[in-house]
């Protein structure tokens, strides 16, 4: 009989040792997670202070760039700078009204197609090629 009273303390025993080993790892795992999220929330925190100073910057370089462009500004530095520099007259402002990517891309490509031919030879003046590899 105490033979198996000792074979199921030592079983107990066992049994004890995995649950606190399971309970440890448990416990160790949950306690490197939280760290883990604080570290994450910290960079986070760190990373959004860094832009909300990038667009603060931003901002105040944009404003200090709108009061350089203003045209009283323009004219004192023209005149501090004697630059010599021509007010823009309405004579050289062109207004556009018609779509602007569409009147580009005709200009750009006005002379893609046309080819004039040399009357002598009936030929092309300035051939083009076309190459291919087989």
């Amino acid at each position: 009989m105490l033979r198996d009273q000792h074979a199921f303390v030592n079983q107990m025993l066992i049994c004890f040792l995995v649950c606190m080993a399971a309970g440890g790892s448990v416990g160790m795992g949950t306690v490197w997670l939280r760290n883990q999220i604080s570290v994450v929330a910290n960079t986070n925190r760190q990373l959004n202070a860094r832009i909300d100073d990038l667009n603060r910057r931003a901002t105040e370089l944009s404003s200090e760039i709108e009061t350089e462009q203003r045209l009283d500004v323009l004219r004192r530095r023209n005149e501090q700078w004697r630059l010599g520099l021509v007010p823009v007259s309405d004579a050289q402002v062109i207004h556009v009204t018609e779509n602007t990517v569409e009147r580009m891309v005709r200009r750009a490509n006005q002379n893609l197609f046309r080819v004039s031919l040399d009357l002598k030879r009936n030929e092309p003046a300035a051939p083009f090629r076309v190459s291919w590899q087989r």
